[in-house]
């Protein structure tokens, strides 16, 4: 009996739910390293950001989890409908494709988890972790495709529909899970605020230090920084257009201040050393930018000896 023949249709169903479905894990699996990534955080990370990372994530689960559940559900109909559709070749080599995938995943991970042991690097809790959920997600899909190339789930419909559920609420609390981290759409607005307050002040410090060098006096306000030939401008705040409160405390230190919306997000502890002197009591000196909610200010004292004014070195 020749086998029926495979339409534009089939091909492009099953071409469109087999990228949803491996697009679709890579996401869950990247966003579920970075809840572990934010559990365990690793020192040697630079500026690591897991919540671009898990929102990007978190967007391509919502919109590829429905993506694959509406194509299955086109395919399985028309199964049901046509039960020779189940024998078309590209759901076959579909279904082929996804088991050889998964064994392969799953071998290359015990290889990396041997070797990682047998050449004596450090087993954190973070890569055991990782190693482990590639191995459930991998586990689970080649044991799922394989019973459906033997026609488990056609025999038996009621676990297929329990294993489909289960699936979706693993995919809506992990979603959910990632609203802990990242936080609110407005939470994550309000971050991204901060982080360009926290770039503004920044660049009106290092023109401060500049002035300085130049006049070997501060400004008495921020509008004496602008300069029409260099181009510079002094930023306002992107969130109320009002101008950051700067203060004079003496002709070599002033302090800056902002309103903020919540607390650092992250910062790198390994270049906190100050690039300039800190006076005695000052919390927030040197060159750190770590603030909490609210008006935060950073006192900021010019060393003439890191910065000499440009009289002096001529």
């Amino acid at each position: 009996m020749d086998r029926p023949r495979t339409t534009p249709k089939d091909f492009f169903l099953w071409v469109g739910a087999m990228i949803s479905l491996y697009a679709g894990v890579v996401a869950f699996i990247a966003l579920i390293f970075d809840y572990i990534n934010y559990a365990f955080p690793d020192p040697l990370a630079y500026f690591y950001d897991p919540y671009t990372s898990a929102a990007y994530e978190m967007a391509a689960l919502i919109v590829l989890a429905p993506v694959f559940l509406v194509l299955m559900r086109l395919i399985r109909r028309d199964i049901a409908r046509d039960p020779s559709r189940g024998e078309i070749f590209v759901r076959r080599w579909a279904l082929f494709l996804t088991v050889f995938v998964a064994g392969a995943t799953i071998v290359i991970d015990l290889i990396t988890l041997i070797y990682t042991f047998l050449s004596g690097e450090d087993l954190s809790v973070r890569f055991l972790l990782k190693v482990l959920v590639v191995l459930l997600v991998a586990g689970a899909g080649f044991l799922h495709f394989l019973a459906d190339i033997r026609g488990y789930w056609t025999r038996e419909p009621k676990y297929a529909a329990s294993i489909n559920w289960g699936v979706a609420a693993l995919i809506v609390a992990s979603i959910a899970a990632g609203f802990f981290i990242i936080g609110t759409p407005g939470d994550a607005r309000g971050y991204r605020m901060d982080e360009q307050k926290v770039s503004d002040l920044q660049s009106i410090q290092w023109q401060l230090v500049n002035f300085w060098q130049q006049k070997e006096t501060l400004p008495a306000d921020l509008a004496e920084l602008n300069d029409p030939i260099s181009g510079f401008r002094v930023p306002a705040d992107p969130q109320t257009g009002g101008a950051y409160v700067y203060g004079r405390t003496s002709t070599s230190s002033f302090k800056l201040c902002a309103t903020f919306n919540a607390k650092n997000r992250f910062v790198d502890t390994r270049y906190t050393e100050p690039v300039m002197a800190i006076p005695a009591g000052v919390k927030n000196g040197g060159d750190t930018w770590e603030h909490g909610p609210g008006e935060t200010c950073f006192a900021r004292t010019i060393d003439p000896e890191r910065y000499p004014p440009y009289s002096k070195t001529r």
